[in-house]
């Protein structure tokens, strides 16, 4: 029997994921991206491109492609992507898992200033001129524009257009992942002040934290939100294994 999985994904462990699946014949895997990278990796399965409508969208064509197992590997901020994944498969009566990838905990010389939401993140940074290094989505820095004063370095892997309407804002292009003397190069070279980061766990974007920290630079860490209670797992390999357990035989699993 093939078992038809659905992976929402937007992250390097969907990718991985889909590569493990990619081999087997008892697995036709795709992965479903949400269209917001203009130049998207190259996968190793199917790729759907673009939204579904909704959770009542979703568990439609959860219904329409017999489905039978959805994974949600979306980002730790894809909070109502991750929402709609629930309750669709809860609607479509599909099992769901998730990949679940842990946040980073502060260390000794960190100095994080935490924060619920980008928004909050902008009052943060005080009301004195700095130079802030934005490490977001390129959706998500037109918040900053609320507090022109300060000096931001916008780091994106595709363009923010438009510009900020800021006075000072320079901008890179670039995907990780990024080492830490790479990113302590760059914060040095731009005379930064301020990191303001996603808590977005991992080793490919841990480097500006570890940077920061050498440095004794500032960190705006904005918390994650809560997400649906689903069984999941931490890392790519446990979610294969899970995987593995539901697309196996009864009389194979022991159960």
């Amino acid at each position: 029997m093939t078992h038809r999985i659905l992976i929402l994904g937007g992250t390097t462990e969907a990718r991985q994921l889909a590569g493990k699946l990619a081999g087997r014949a008892d697995c036709s895997a795709t992965l479903s991206l949400a269209g917001r990278t203009e130049s998207p990796v190259a996968q190793g399965v199917p790729v759907r491109s673009g939204g579904f409508g909704g959770a009542d969208g979703l568990a439609a064509y959860l219904r329409e492609t017999g489905t039978d197992l959805l994974i949600d590997a979306t980002h730790p901020y894809a909070a109502q992507i991750s929402a709609n994944a629930a309750q669709a498969a809860r609607v479509a009566r599909v099992p769901i898992l998730a990949l679940r990838r842990p946040g980073w905990e502060p260390v000794e010389g960190d100095r994080w200033t935490l924060v619920d939401k980008v928004g909050d993140a902008v009052q943060a940074l005080g009301p004195t001129p700095r130079r802030v290094f934005l490490a977001l989505g390129r959706q998500e820095v037109a918040a900053f524009e609320a507090a022109p004063r300060h000096h931001y370095l916008v780091r994106s892997v595709d363009p923010v257009e438009p510009a900020l309407a800021v006075p000072d804002a320079s901008y890179l292009l670039a995907r990780g992942p990024f080492r830490e003397a790479e990113e302590r190069a760059l914060l040095q070279e731009h005379r930064i002040d301020v990191v303001v980061s996603k808590n977005s766990g991992g080793e490919a974007t841990y480097g500006k934290i570890a940077a920061a920290r050498a440095l004794g630079i500032d960190v705006v860490m904005v918390r994650r939100p809560a997400l649906p209670d689903v069984p999941s797992a931490e890392t790519v390999e446990a979610l294969a294994a899970m995987v593995d357990h539901f697309v196996r035989p009864v009389d194979e699993r022991g159960v």
